[in-house]
């Protein structure tokens, strides 16, 4: 860990020096402000002492200038003539304590210390929410995607209401993440609730918390999802599986931004962005009094469609490279590629179960298969029905573009297979320009040798 200390007084530089070196730390000083600056670019401390009142500059100019260009090193400053203005000056500007002179042995050691500490908890929060980052990372180039994608963008600048639709294993929470990360409360929380995973007794309390005593068990207040999502982004997973009674209040947050904890009288104000997920078809379960009408409408400002699988096959051998890299470093096994083969397989699956059930076909073959490319003789049986899948293709209603999408992959794939994977052949048969054939390959992510 390097300290770096700029002080005009040289006698304190020297003790300073002394005593961090004595505590275990690499230690430098500057008696001006220009070597200080060269010390800065040169020596890459991690924390710095700086002195306030300078002979050669104001040293809350060069606080400035520091956090500009290196916002991550911590800045102590030192003073023995300034009062509380330059205090709060220097901690507005980026500065992590003011202390003045004479210089406390104890103190500034205590502050030296917490300081590090703090420094090693940002690092160690930042390395976290990257790890949260990747995991809620979307894969995909497909025109459904990018749709998605764009929707949520825009929809992220504003506070508005969305209401995710789509199958299950689609990625409808990872889009909820998308807006919220890209949004004015990406620093606050992003909790998540699952209306399908908890028994209907259970939903309220979960939701809203219970205060003490409020039914048997209760030992103590406990807050609920909603509490904690205070300032950020709650994300209502399955909304169609929940009660009514719970419809009931959730409308009211909607509408008034206050709720109860169960067991309590007591208002709380509530500020929180809510997204709603579901796979269900909302419309038919209002029909049947299975849902509310009024908190549908309150839902479902805008509304984005997380696309099936199905509907972006072209996106199939990126997630396939995606689950592969990472199962290499989190089962620690030599990474596995799969053969064209066993790729054309893949995207001739319906895959009900979206990416998440691809997710677990990789890891299990991951797992399964000792060699390092998965053929098409290691995948488990598909139950693959080309007759389905051809009344699939076209009874499902989708927006053209993903359908022509779809269609062209599964025409090409199967032309292809009809001439022998030869490219200049099929271009000829199919009446295309060898290099637009090549270039509508590379479109839709279909990559093939020839034999």
């Amino acid at each position: 860990m390097k300290i770096l200390i700029i002080d005009d007084e040289k006698n304190i530089c020297i003790s300073l020096k002394n005593i961090f070196e004595d505590e275990g730390f690499q230690c430098e000083y500057a008696v001006t402000i220009e070597e200080g600056k060269k010390l800065v670019e040169s020596y890459y401390p991690d924390l710095i002492l700086l002195d306030v009142q300078l002979k050669d500059g104001n040293g809350l100019d060069l606080l400035k200038e520091i956090k500009e260009n290196n916002k991550d090193t911590l800045v102590i400053m030192i003073s023995g003539h300034s009062g509380i203005k330059e205090a709060v000056q220097a901690m507005r500007s980026g500065a992590y304590d003011f202390i003045e002179k004479p210089l406390n042995l104890a103190r500034i050691k205590l502050t030296v210390q917490n300081a590090l500490n703090f420094s090693t908890l940002q690092a160690e929060y930042q390395a976290l929410k990257e790890s949260y980052n990747e995991q809620y990372k979307i894969i995909g180039e497909s025109q459904a995607i990018k749709e998605a994608l764009q929707l949520a963008k825009k929809v992220a600048k504003t506070n508005s209401r969305v209401l995710i639709r789509g199958e299950s294993g689609s990625g409808k929470e990872l889009l909820a993440y998308a807006i919220h990360s890209q949004s004015a409360r990406a620093n606050a929380p992003f909790i998540k609730f699952n209306s399908a995973a908890i028994p209907n007794e259970l939903v309220e309390s979960e939701l809203f918390g219970f205060e003490k005593g409020a039914f048997t068990g209760a030992g103590k207040t406990k807050k609920g999802k909603l509490e904690m999502a205070d300032k950020g982004t709650l994300f209502l997973d399955e909304i169609g599986d929940m009660n009514l009674s719970a419809q009931a209040k959730i409308l009211r947050v909607l509408q008034e931004g206050e709720f109860e904890r169960v067991g309590s009288n007591d208002v709380i104000k509530i500020d929180v962005r809510i997204i709603a997920a579901t796979h269900k078809d909302l419309e038919e379960m209002i029909e049947l009094k299975q849902f509310r009408e009024d908190l549908f409408y309150r839902l479902n400002v805008v509304p984005i469609i997380s696309p099936a699988l199905r509907d972006r096959i072209g996106d199939i051998p990126l997630l396939v490279d995606y689950f592969c890299k990472k199962f290499a470093v989190e089962l620690n096994l030599p990474l596995k590629k799969f053969s064209n083969e066993a790729l054309k397989q893949l995207s001739v699956h319906q895959f009900k179960g979206n990416i998440r059930e691809l997710r677990n076909l990789i890891e299990r073959l991951y797992i399964l298969c000792d060699d390092d490319i998965i053929s098409e003789h290691d995948l488990p049986v598909l139950n693959h029905d080309p007759s389905q899948d051809s009344a699939s293709f076209w009874d499902t209603t989708a927006l053209f573009q993903q359908k022509k999408e779809e269609f062209e992959f599964r025409y090409f794939n199967r032309q292809f297979e009809i001439h022998g994977y030869n490219v200049s052949k099929t271009a000829h048969a199919l009446g295309l320009q060898q290099s637009n054939l090549s270039r509508k390959l590379k479109e839709l992510n279909i990559t093939i040798k020839e034999k």
